[in-house]
């Protein structure tokens, strides 16, 4: 008979101790310890050798294993298949993850209410079927081939699996999932990480994908333990703020493609909508002879995109200054700060400075320093940037301006805007030609000689 004895297990990050301890010494939360009861299995034979497993693989060399595409789900949302990396991949299980209330639901509803000769099956365990009626209603998509079932035992949901036999299966989310094989409640670590499994096995052995939606905590990562963004195949992040209308899509890991794609989101009334050309949507509104307003040519992934960088420089009111960012790393920004102040001269310890990223989205592209020294040069000086300019390029510490990928998409993106010039790192000018561009191409080396052009 095996061995029953209790451990216990890390809520927020999954280590396990022998005894009860209040703080977790591996992630440093407090009272996240909670008591599980295992069975250890025998392990050795009499004769010290483990028992036989039964393995039906053998190892294979590496060029004896044929190589072929992986067949691919149509999502029909051209946002989401960019950023699952061509669509969704059989037998995959990907994971999405959002603050509540950002839209994750929604999203997966009109994306799987959209898909025709898809038979899918929903499991919902926090909403019911008159709540996901209401909002397929809003959304004004009907699909008969979405089944909804609100269930949260794990048993129950594979016998409807094996009763429907879905092309696609959606659970929502995974921390209200518990099987009854294990003694603790929903969300705790065992439960979600032995519900994981079980789903991962179950995509792997029939090749249905598997969509899950996950919670996050209040650091914003995946809610639960750490391994389970390890079981699945791919996880995607729905971010945004609630008081801007603009939802975006992130890949944080993918096996089956990029994880540098970006999705752009509108959210409105009735449902989500996709946004094809996110540039024209962020320059919308006109900032002729104001100052402090900078615009960045940007990428994520394979899409450029032009973007507002505005900035707020003022005299300190309190004896410290403060330095606030919104869409934008506030260490770099420091650095950057400390680039104006050692190379070009400008003193700005005594002030404030903010700093945002217009439409309440966040960009990490390194070329946006330019535009980001610019406007903040812009606001101190009170001196607005000419009509028309853009600008892309990363400061170094020295005061250059360094080079930066996919220069002539992102001269491309400008022109077809209607810019008239755009500031670029001279590193980049090399090779190309600028002959056939209606756009005034602008090189510089030092952020002095950027300043010079745009403030004379």
């Amino acid at each position: 008979m095996a061995k029953v004895k209790s451990i216990y297990c890390c809520n927020n990050c999954g280590a396990e101790s022998p005894k009860w301890i209040g703080r977790c010494p591996v992630c440093g939360e407090w009272n996240t310890y909670v008591e599980q009861v295992v069975a250890a299995k025998p392990t050795h034979t009499r004769d010290g050798l483990q028992p036989p497993t039964g393995a039906k693989s053998k190892p294979l060399r590496i060029d004896e294993i044929a190589s072929a595409s992986e067949p691919r789900v149509d999502m029909g949302d051209a946002e989401l298949n960019r950023v699952l990396g061509g669509g969704l991949v059989r037998g995959s299980l990907v994971l999405i993850g959002g603050e509540p209330g950002i839209g994750k639901s929604t999203l997966i509803l009109q994306t799987v209410l959209s898909l025709n000769d898809c038979k899918t099956l929903y499991v919902s365990g926090e909403e019911s079927a008159r709540q996901l009626k209401l909002r397929a209603a809003r959304i004004g998509d009907d699909n008969p081939d979405c089944y909804i079932v609100c269930e949260t035992s794990l048993e129950n949901i594979m016998t409807h699996v094996q009763n429907v036999k879905p092309d696609l299966l959606v659970v929502d989310s995974i921390q209200t999932i518990a099987t009854e094989t294990l003694e603790s409640s929903a969300g705790s670590v065992a439960q979600v990480r032995e519900c994981a499994a079980v789903l991962l096995r179950f995509a792997k052995e029939s090749g249905t994908p598997v969509l899950l939606v996950g919670h996050i905590n209040k650091e914003g990562s995946i809610a639960g333990p750490k391994v389970l963004e390890h079981i699945v195949d791919t996880v995607l992040q729905f971010e945004g703020d609630r008081h801007y209308m603009y939802r975006i899509l992130r890949s944080i890991k993918n096996r089956f493609g990029s994880t540098a794609e970006l999705g752009i989101y509108e959210m409105r009334q009735n449902g989500l909508r996709q946004v094809s050309n996110p540039s024209e949507l962020l320059l919308s509104h006109d900032h002729d002879g104001l100052s402090g307003v900078a615009i960045a040519v940007a990428i994520e992934g394979i899409r450029p995109f032009l973007i507002e960088t505005q900035a707020l420089v003022s005299s300190a009111a309190y004896g410290t200054p403060q330095r606030s960012a919104t869409g934008f790393d506030l260490r770099r920004m420091n650095m950057l700060l400390a680039v104006l102040e050692k190379r070009v001269g400008f003193k700005l310890g005594q002030k404030d400075v903010f700093l945002n990223i217009a439409g309440g989205i966040r960009v990490n592209d390194p070329a946006m320093d330019l535009a980001v020294i610019s406007a903040v040069l812009s606001s101190n000086m009170d001196m607005s940037i000419e009509q028309g300019t853009c600008m892309t390029g990363e400061v170094g510490l020295s005061g250059e301006i360094r080079s930066v990928t996919r220069i002539e998409q992102r001269i491309t993106e400008a022109e077809k805007l209607g810019f008239s010039r755009i500031l670029i790192p001279s590193h980049n000018v090399s090779g190309m030609n600028l002959s056939k561009l209606s756009i005034e191409v602008i090189e510089v080396h030092k952020v002095e000689e950027a300043f010079r052009l745009l403030f004379g």
